[in-house]
């Protein structure tokens, strides 16, 4: 069964960058869509970007062309590049398989804790 560790939330004031990492262990990544999800207080978690294992990513209106979700299979890691991040950007932010997402059988980490304030 796979586990993924979420890292590089932190502090950030806004308009400033952040990249998270995703990194898995137990199963390789390399035929799994896979999404950085995130939740915001008292918020329903929500999905920011994806990626196919084609390397085909979608984007969330609200972060498209601020951020940038790549992997490397090799590594068994996913990443969310994020520029010009708002206060609205706050959350944490998870990383897990979209198909396990949809399906309702997904199991969630810690996630990392990204906060945007000045």
């Amino acid at each position: 069964q796979v586990q993924l560790v979420e890292s590089g939330g932190g502090l950030v004031q806004p308009g400033g960058s952040l990249r998270l990492s995703c990194a898995a262990s137990g199963s390789p990544l390399s035929g799994s869509t896979m999404g950085w999800y995130r939740q915001a207080p008292g918020k329903q978690r929500e999905l920011a970007a994806s990626i196919s294992s084609g390397g085909t990513a979608t984007y969330a209106d609200s972060v498209k062309g601020r951020f940038t979700i790549s992997r490397d299979n090799a590594k068994m890691t996913v990443y969310l590049q994020m520029n010009s991040l708002k206060p609205e950007d706050t959350a944490v932010y998870y990383c897990n398989r979209v198909i396990l997402v949809q399906r309702g059988v997904a199991s969630w980490g810690q996630g990392t804790q990204v906060t945007v304030s000045s």
